[in-house]
């Protein structure tokens, strides 16, 4: 027993049925790919060829997938006229080429067709919860696809302000080269769900806008005059033509500068402008905004840029306290000084009395006074007592001794007239 007869024999020993009284013994089915065909030489039939040959198979797939891929990659283009259509279709032919190339090799270790879709489908089965995001990030790309909001190449922006360009779209991701020089892979679920802005839709020219605030006393005529030239004298800047329709409407393509609104600290002008390209908008912003400045300082008319002006007041007044014996009468009497300016009223200290000028004055928020009991009042003084109390307050402030506690009541009656005239 040698060569190829001898597989074939050992083979027929392995997989024959037998029978033994009631008992039925079935082997294991037999696939007729472990039979090399005749007109293979016997000195090729060394141990594990059958893995060898299977390899072959499959790199010539690999292959042959990649010649069909530039074989198939202009007419596809030319078909769909979209180049992230056209990549994904083209990656769907190569990946179908490979697999047939793994069926073939793996019939020749001698798996069959239906052992491989068993094991693939229960296999699906245990992972498709885990899988369950990436199958839906696939299908989110095939829409993406479908509905092109972008293209590669075209350049977009995020809701977050990242800008930059498409680079690649695949049925699971999609990949952004930012103008930061870095690559932002994001899923298509994720993508979706966000919104973004694309600048090479269509027409590229970018409108932009630049609000600039002059005072009242400006020239408005001029000041618009110098704005409008400022975005002109850009050489990024479309300066005239044809208006721009977007839809149905249609817009002013040269630089044109309109009264907004006026402001509190003066005129708010809007200017609007078209980009040529939207990929260096911020350049073109400070190339017009250096511009404008320029024009305004070399300018003979009046135009004057408005800002918000703020003055801070202070009323320059000292305090003023008045001093007795009682720390409570000192809290209750303190008050503001006079402002230069109060008016000056004369009172008479009583009949025959020397008349004295007081200025009238603003008194303080008098503090709360604790409620004494009876037992913590004060006795009545003597009137020997009263004329040492108003010496005592003479002596401190410097004004003149009062003879008797009597001579105080006209003052005390003119502070009441005064309190009652503020009251009202």
């Amino acid at each position: 027993m040698h060569g190829v007869e001898g597989v074939a024999d050992a083979s027929a020993a392995v997989g024959g049925v037998s029978t033994a009284g009631s008992h039925l013994a079935v082997a294991p089915l037999q696939s007729t790919a472990l039979t090399p065909p005749p007109f293979v030489p016997e000195y090729f039939l060394f141990p594990g060829w059958r893995i060898a040959v299977a390899l072959v198979i499959v790199a010539l797939s690999v292959g042959l997938s990649k010649y069909a891929v530039r074989l198939l990659g202009r007419p596809v283009a030319r078909q769909f006229r979209r180049q992230s259509v056209a990549q994904t279709i083209l990656r769907i032919v190569r990946l179908a080429i490979v697999l047939v190339g793994v069926g073939v090799g793996a019939n020749v270790l001698g798996l069959e067709l239906g052992d491989i879709v068993l094991s693939v489908t229960v296999f699906s089965a245990v992972l498709g919860i885990v899988l369950a995001p990436i199958v839906g990030s696939i299908i989110n790309g095939v829409f993406v696809l479908s509905d092109q909001p972008f293209e590669i190449g075209d350049m977009i922006e995020l809701d977050d302000g990242t800008k930059g360009f498409i680079d690649e779209i695949t049925l699971s991701y999609t990949k952004i080269f930012t103008l930061d020089n870095t690559f932002l892979v994001m899923s298509n679920s994720n993508i979706r769900d966000r919104d973004v802005i694309n600048y090479s839709a269509e027409d590229e020219r970018t409108r932009l806008s630049l609000d600039v605030l002059v005072t009242y006393e400006s020239d408005i005529d001029a000041a618009r005059d110098l704005v409008e030239r400022a975005a002109r004298d850009c050489d990024a800047v479309v300066e005239g033509g044809p208006d721009i329709r977007i839809g149905s409407a249609r817009y002013p393509a040269k630089p044109t500068a309109y009264i907004n609104s006026y402001a509190d600290n003066g005129v708010l002008l809007r200017l609007r402008y078209w980009a040529l390209k939207p990929y260096k908008i911020g350049r073109i912003q400070s190339e017009v905004q250096t511009r404008l400045w320029t024009l305004v300082e070399e300018s003979e008319a009046t135009v004057e840029f408005a800002y918000p002006h703020t003055h801070l007041v202070f009323d320059e007044t000292s305090g003023s306290l008045h001093v007795t014996g009682d720390e409570a009468a000192n809290r209750r009497h303190a008050t503001a000084s006079p402002a230069p300016g109060a008016p000056v009223q004369s009172v008479s200290d009583g009949e025959g009395g020397e008349a004295r000028s007081m200025r009238l004055i603003r008194p303080t928020r008098p503090t709360p006074r604790t409620r004494r009991t009876r037992s913590q009042r004060t006795p009545p003084r003597t009137d020997g007592e009263r004329r040492t109390q108003s010496k005592l307050v003479a002596s401190k402030t410097g004004k003149p001794e009062l003879e008797s506690e009597s001579e105080l009541e006209p003052n005390r009656s003119v502070r009441r007239r005064l309190s009652r005239r503020r009251g009202r």
